[in-house]
């Protein structure tokens, strides 16, 4: 029997790290909102790291949905309400 090798867990500051980056690269200044008033980054991780399940952790910044999980953080797009026809 072979046994993986354990992933290191990742660290609340990597989190942070991990939304402070996905929040950027959709355009969200960090001067545009305080991540504490929204988040609390340490709780979050902590549930991440021991969840025995699958886990995500949907959240929001600013209008921004972000859907967090042990092995990334993204952003969900809502599909636009389709157009009827004229």
């Amino acid at each position: 029997m072979t046994a993986s090798a354990p992933t290191a867990p990742r660290s609340s500051s990597d989190l942070l790290v991990e939304i402070i980056e996905t929040l950027e690269a959709c355009g969200l200044d960090r001067d545009d909102y305080q991540l504490q008033d929204w988040v609390d980054v340490e709780a979050l991780e902590q549930l991440l790291a021991t969840s025995q399940d699958d886990i995500s952790v949907r959240f929001t910044v600013r209008d921004m949905q972000l859907l967090a999980s042990p092995n990334e953080v993204q952003v969900i797009v809502e599909d636009a309400p389709a157009s009827e026809p004229a």
